[in-house]
């Protein structure tokens, strides 16, 4: 064990107090083109039922599939209806399984990009910095989705999994 001492104090800035951005997104698994919207109060099923209309107002002729988690908001009867209308299938993943989602490694990436080693004096910068980011995403940052954003997922096949204990 090692302690570190130092003659002055050093003092490292952080964000004062909790203040939320929320973002819907949205993957298209074939070209990598990310959707999102975004609030600073609660993701709600009006919320969701927003961002399936704006999924189909950017491909109105074609079939969409979405893959969701398992948030209560997702599974409502109104999402469900409002999926239904617009012609959408409501694909939902297994509970606690990220792995199976692309969106997460797009959130790991936005972090790694926007908040990882940065300070945001002001909430309003921090909300500013992401939404600049979401905005310019497909633009500057396809190659690197191209990599990410593939359709390679971890699978454990928990049958033939062996745990040891410790």
């Amino acid at each position: 064990m090692c302690n570190v001492w130092s003659q002055e104090r050093i003092y490292l800035k952080t964000a004062a107090g909790r203040n939320r951005l929320n973002v819907l997104g949205a993957v298209d698994a074939v070209t990598k083109e990310v959707l999102a919207i975004d609030n600073t109060t609660y993701i709600t099923a009006g919320t969701v039922e927003v961002f399936l209309q704006k999924i189909r107002d950017t491909a109105p002729d074609i079939p969409i599939a979405v893959v969701m988690d398992n948030a209560r908001y997702q599974h409502c009867k109104a999402v469900m209806d409002k999926a239904g209308e617009l012609g959408i299938d409501l694909l939902f993943l297994p509970p606690y399984s990220p792995n199976l989602n692309i969106i997460e490694r797009l959130w790991k990436f936005i972090k790694k990009s926007v908040l990882y080693g940065r300070y945001y004096d002001k909430p309003e910068k921090f909300h500013q910095a992401i939404k600049e980011f979401l905005r310019e995403i497909n633009r500057k940052h396809q190659s690197e989705l191209n990599s990410l954003l593939t359709l390679n997922f971890q699978i454990t096949d928990s049958k033939n999994a062996h745990f040891d204990a410790a």
